[in-house]
């Protein structure tokens, strides 16, 4: 089976995460420098069947009725054209990131993490990647 990759795309670092074979739970993988993101998606995609890529975006809803754009809305969309035009043949799949950062951290809380590790530039990215990946899952297997 393949599995799908979630992305929380971030102008100086980025999330990444991916599912299990069976597309019913979501991992957090790496944060990564946003300009080494395509070598690492690569890399992820040529190490195992792909199945497509999930994209964290601010209020996808309001998104997709024309409202409610953030400072973060075309960076994120650009980025999609971009992962479109490379993998042509995945699906590119826009998920809701409201309050992402805020349950990942409360994740990281539960899960034990030092609060000098959360402190860290991009210690939770990779969470909210989960995260997003995980609603995706949900949303998908709901129907």
């Amino acid at each position: 089976m393949a599995r799908w990759i979630g992305i929380d795309f971030g102008i100086v670092r980025t999330g990444i995460a991916f599912t299990d074979d069976t597309e019913r739970l979501a991992f957090p993988f790496a944060t990564v420098p946003t300009a080494e993101l395509m070598i690492a998606l690569e890399r992820l995609i040529n190490e195992s069947p792909c199945r497509g890529l999930v994209l964290g975006i601010p209020n996808a809803w309001g998104l997709a009725l024309g409202k409610a754009r953030t400072h973060s809305t075309e960076p994120i969309l650009a980025f999609q054209a971009k992962l479109k035009q490379r993998w042509p043949a995945l699906p590119i799949e826009l998920m809701d990131e409201t309050n992402t950062s805020e349950e990942a951290l409360q994740a990281s809380i539960a899960g034990g993490m030092k609060k000098s590790k959360r402190s860290k530039k991009g210690a939770l990215d990779n969470v909210a990647a989960a995260i997003i990946l995980q609603r995706f899952l949900d949303k998908r297997n709901a129907l």
